[in-house]
Order: C-alpha cells, then structure tokens, then sequence
C-alpha cells in the first residue's frame, strides 16, 4: 500500500516536470508510505512519477517503485496489492520471453502482464488497486483504478499537463492547480454526502470512477473505458437451490479472505461483533497456528443510538482464540480528531464513522499490526440495512396501479402542512416521474429541502438541477444488462456505483492511511460481488429478514448470538453529541461560514441548528471545515481549544 504521484505534460507545453516538483507533491504524503521513497523523471523532463512505499509484499529494495521493466520502456507507480500476483507470475514464467530482478513483487507481475496482455492484463488481477503507468515507446500515460473502487486516484488538467495522485492534497502543491468549489458538485453532495466520480468538490480535480483506464497521449488526447462492469459477469443461480448457493458463497468468501491473508508483514482484523466481521475473523482464524490479532472500538458510556458491541465482539474473540484489543471512544476524542480528520479525508466524506475507523485503525498501528481486513460490502450486497428492508416495502407500495392524480392530492396536501421537504414528498414525486425511490443507502437532503439549505445565489444558479442526473446514466446501464431488474439489485448496484467506492470505501482509505494501515476488502473481492449478484432477491431475502442467505451461509462458523441478533452496524453517537458540546461547536462553525462564505441560507441553517437536525448538521459542518480548511486557507482550533469549546 502506498502513495503515487506525478505528471504528464504535453507536448504543445514548454513546462518540465522537475525533481522538486514531484517530490514535493509525493512527500505531502508521507503518511500513506513511511517505508520508502522513489522518483522517476524521463530524460525530455515531459513525465515524472513519485512514490511513498509502505511496504507490504517484497520488503526487498528491488521492489521499490517507481520500478521500471527490463528495457525501460515501461515505468509504473503502483498504489494497492495484486493478491493472485504469485499465479500470474507463473503463468508468465511459463510464457517466457521476461526477466524478472525481485522475487515475488506483484509491482513487477503488473509491468510484464501489462507488456504481454496489454491492458486486458486487467481482467487477470484479483485485488485492488491504482496504477499510473508509462508506456514510452507509445508515448501514452495509463491512469486505473480497481473494479470496485477500493483505492482512489485523482487528476487534474491545466496548463498544458495531467498532473494525478492518491489524494487531493498532492495535486494542490502544484502552484497552478486552482481552489474553487464545484458548485454542482456541492449539490450532489448535499445528496449523497460524498461526491459522486467524476467530480470532486474541487473545480477542475476529478477522481476516476472505479472500473476505469484513462489513457492521456503525449498530445494530451484522452480517452477513458470503464472495464468491468458487474452485469457482464454474473450467471443466474435461479435454479439452485439455498443450500448450493449458501455453500458457494462461503466457499467464495473463504477464498476472498484466504487470498487478503497474502503480506510479509502482520495482518489483522477489524471486529465490530456483526457478522460480517465475524466471519472475516473466523475464516481468517482457520489454519492458523498463532491467535490471530482482532482490534474493537467502543463509547465510554450506553448511548440510546448506539449500544455497545463489545460483548458480541469480545465472544467473537474468543471462539477464534484472538489476541484482541479494545479501546473506548469520548466525545472529546472526536473533538480533538475534527482538524486531522478535515485534513486526511481531501474532500468532505460526511460519515461519522470516519472516527472511530481512524481510531482503531491507530490501534492496530500501535500494536504493530500494518495490515487489517475489515468488513465492508456485505449490507450493500445482501441488504443488510433495516432502512433498506423499510425502502423494498416502500417500493412495492409505490408499484401498486395508484392513479397519478391521488399522488398528486397526496403531495398537494403535504405541501399545504408546510411538509414538501419531507421524505414523504419527495418518494410520491419519485414515483410521479417515473423513477425508483431508491437513490441511495445515503439519501441526506430532499430536492425541496436543498433548495431551501442552498443561498439565494445557488438557489438561481442551480435551478433546474437534479441529483438524478448523476443516476440515470446508471439506471439505463441496470435496466439494459441486469439479468434480474429486481428492486433490490437496482439497491445494491446504485450503491456499488456510488456510496461504496465514494463514502465506504474512501472512508476506509483515507483514515486507515492516515496512520499508515492497509486494509483489505474480502466482501468486496469483484468475484464475491459477481456470484452475490447471480443470487435471485427471493434467495436474499425471506419473510423480510436482511441477510438471509448470508445468516445461512455462516450459521455454525459463527455464534447463533452474532447471527440473529438486530442489525446494529458500525456508528458513532451524534445525535446525543450534539446536544453537548459537539452541537456548540458546530453551531459556531455553521454560523460563522454564513458570515464568510454564500453557499447556504442563514436562516435555514439557524432553524436545522434550533431544531437539533444532529445528521444534517453534520453533513453541513462537514462542508463548512473542508471549505475552511482548502479554500479559505484558514486553521481550524487546535485540538485542546476544540475539546474546551
């Protein structure tokens, strides 16, 4: 796992790329690679990659990147692991015709795939991963990110030159690179609190959507695939029956898991108590010979929206024979975290649980573990969410042959009790365009409700806009390719497109990295996600019940206790932090950012503020410390002054 960075200028640019240049933009992230640094400039100074190594797989110097093939003609900076790296290694060794200078680094397996499949080497990697790599003999610069969108990657294009990297914050070293809000952008995240791929909330800074190539030519032509698509590779598994499709998955997920286990360094697992990692921690612990190292986080005291999962997790611990360890949470923690957390994230990623990941993450750092597996995917794929259940119901209510006119007295009546920006509201006009209620697993501010947030400036600005616009290129893609257009795939595809790879998934990226911790994926293995979405909706769910062929699945791997008790999930307490003084401190922020900044409505934000609306304001406060943070410039309070505020 490390850090990549670098720069393609064109050939129409009188600009060179310079040592400083790259280094400097490398070195800013420093935290993502504390093992080893790297520098490749070409001799015409027209590209230059960078790299911060924290090293993994092959400890050794000679796979240090950026790490060229046997002739040169070749350059790679590589950000991720290739877990079947050893097999196609041998597949290529068997081929011949290439000479190989490590012993089992899977940088090296991607440079000589890449020289004899090309960039259909793709469909032989198992892993996750962003590359950048230089072809000189064709003169072409290849940008990739993984099927799923475990790893980011960034870029931007000014000035005559593609400059990208594994976070935001290394293309602002770049004295040209701009600072200004992608207004539109903004929109779309007052809807789904992450910034849908392309954008990001930086005007003129993309991030390529996962399952995605970018090939930049010396000219500055580009051209961009998207590679895989889940649709493309699933095979329906209607007439198996449950059991068939129970054992292939926990056959699939032992493989996912077996294969993440792959590092010369030592690897642990995130255990919440759920079952997903759970069952992480127990297809991890098998075949072990030494207790494998299990890390948990928890509150300092019951809170009513979230109570502690520690005895799920401590009897979890025990059942695999973990080394585990634990720590307790305050609220002066997430006080104290607030700047950091502004900081790593880039760009606002306006889930709370990017604290506590950040802190067990920190945990297993200290105890010297720099590798974890941790749970992710399994709610998307097998509606795990209770919200989701309620949204299905929904769902076919909204199906029933109810006359458009009745939906419209119906919306017509909440309009008249002051109640348009209602989620009632919104799902009947959902339903009069013609299109699913279902939007997303975040679903943060209705259309009415964010024209109301919105200033009057964006009010006019933004008239006309509609977050649909982000999910109708995906809807078509569903309808055309899905084998079984049922409404829980469209679920599970939506929030494969968006809310994982954008708000999970880079959630999980940017706090882990931010103490320089890999983690792995195992529900998220693009052949587990294949064969999840080969499995009928009536296998997935039964009698309402989330996760009903996964709970089959692992029954007797895991307690009876984990399996059937409520669906918790990994959260935070913000609802009760701000009534205290999490709620004074963001009241001041919001405040003071409508006095210095014309993106919201005062007096909109007053009233959320007023009326304790904990969840937005938090989406809100999120935007308004990046904003402080990247655009104004501007420091936000030490930690001992926001944990006194």
């Amino acid at each position: 796992m490390c850090g990549i960075a670098g720069a393609l200028i064109f050939s129409s640019a009188r600009f060179r790329v310079t040592p400083s240049y790259i280094t400097g933009m490398r070195d800013v992230m420093d935290h993502r690679g504390p093992d080893g640094v790297g520098l490749w400039i070409s001799p015409d100074g027209r590209v230059g990659l960078g790299h911060r190594r924290l090293a993994i797989i092959d400890l050794s110097e000679a796979a240090a990147q950026p790490m060229s093939n046997e002739d040169g003609s070749l350059w790679i900076a590589f950000n991720g692991e290739i877990y079947n790296h050893a097999e196609i290694r041998s597949e290529l060794e068997e081929l011949g015709g290439h000479q190989w200078k490590t012993d089992h680094s899977d940088t090296e397996v991607i440079l000589h795939a890449f020289e004899q499949w090309g960039i259909d080497c793709l469909a032989k990697f198992r892993g996750m991963f962003a590359i950048a790599l230089w072809d000189s003999n064709r003169r072409e610069l290849w940008l990739i990110r993984d099927r799923i969108g475990v790893k980011p990657l960034y870029y931007s294009i000014h000035d005559g030159r593609i400059v990208f990297a594994s976070e935001i914050k290394a293309l602002l070293e770049d004295p040209d690179q701009k600072r200004a809000v992608d207004e539109v952008a903004f929109y779309h995240y007052l809807s789904f609190v992450a910034t849908p791929a392309p954008s990001t909330l930086f005007e003129g800074i993309h991030k390529l959507p996962p399952a995605t190539w970018l090939r930049v030519s010396a000219r500055g032509d580009l051209h961009s695939s998207c590679y895989w698509d889940v649709w493309d590779h699933t095979h329906s598994l209607a007439g198996a029956t449950e059991t068939e499709i129970a054992d292939r998955l926990l056959e699939e997920l032992r493989t996912a898991v077996r294969l993440r286990k792959v590092s010369d360094v030592p690897v642990g697992v995130f255990l919440s108590g759920g079952i997903d990692s759970s069952t992480n921690a127990a297809l991890f612990s098998e075949n072990e010979t030494q207790p494998i190292r299990t890390f948990s986080i928890a509150y300092d005291k019951h809170y009513q929206s979230y109570p502690s999962e520690l005895p799920y997790a401590r009897q979890m611990a025990r059942r695999v024979n973990a080394e585990h360890q634990e720590q307790l949470l305050t609220q002066d923690d997430l006080l104290g975290f607030l700047p950091d957390m502004i900081k790593s994230q880039d760009e606002p990623i306006a889930d709370p649980v990017c604290m506590p990941v950040y802190f067990v993450s920190k945990l297993a750092r200290d105890h010297g573990v720099i590798v974890c597996q941790v749970g992710e995917g399994a709610d998307e794929l097998f509606l795990g969410y209770t919200a989701w259940i309620r949204k299905l119901q929904l769902q076919r209510l909204e199906d029933l042959p109810v006359p458009g006119s009745l939906k419209r007295l119906m919306m017509a009546g909440l309009r008249l009790s002051g109640r348009d920006a209602s989620y009632p509201y919104e799902l009947l006009q959902r339903g009069i365009e013609g299109r699913p209620i279902f939007w997303g697993g975040v679903d943060a501010f209705t259309r009415a409700a964010k024209r109301r947030i919105l200033s009057p400036r964006l009010r006019t600005s933004l008239r006309g806009l509609t977050s649909w616009d982000v999910l109708d290129p995906i809807r078509r893609r569903f309808e055309e390719s899905a084998w079984e257009r049922s409404r829980s795939n469209w679920m599970t595809y939506v929030d494969l497109k968006i809310r994982l790879p954008e708000l999970l998934l880079m959630r999980v990226d940017k706090m882990s990295m931010a103490v320089s911790l890999e983690c792995r994926v195992p529900f998220l293995d693009h052949k587990f996600v294949e064969l999840a979405l080969s499995i009928p909706e009536s296998v997935k769910i039964r009698n309402g019940q989330p996760k009903y062929i996964l709970r089959k699945a692992v029954r007797g791997l895991i307690p009876d206790e984990v399996i059937d008790r409520k669906k918790q999930g990994f959260g935070v307490p913000v609802e009760e932090w701000f009534l205290d003084r999490l709620g004074a401190f963001a009241s001041a922020e919001l405040t003071q950012f409508c006095d210095q900044a014309d993106f919201l409505d005062r007096g909109e934000v007053a009233r959320l503020i007023s009326e304790r609306k904990g969840w937005k304001l938090w989406f809100l406060l999120n935007f308004c410390l990046w904003w402080k943070q990247y655009i104004a410039a501007e420091t936000i309070l030490p930690t001992a002054e926001l944990s006194a505020h």
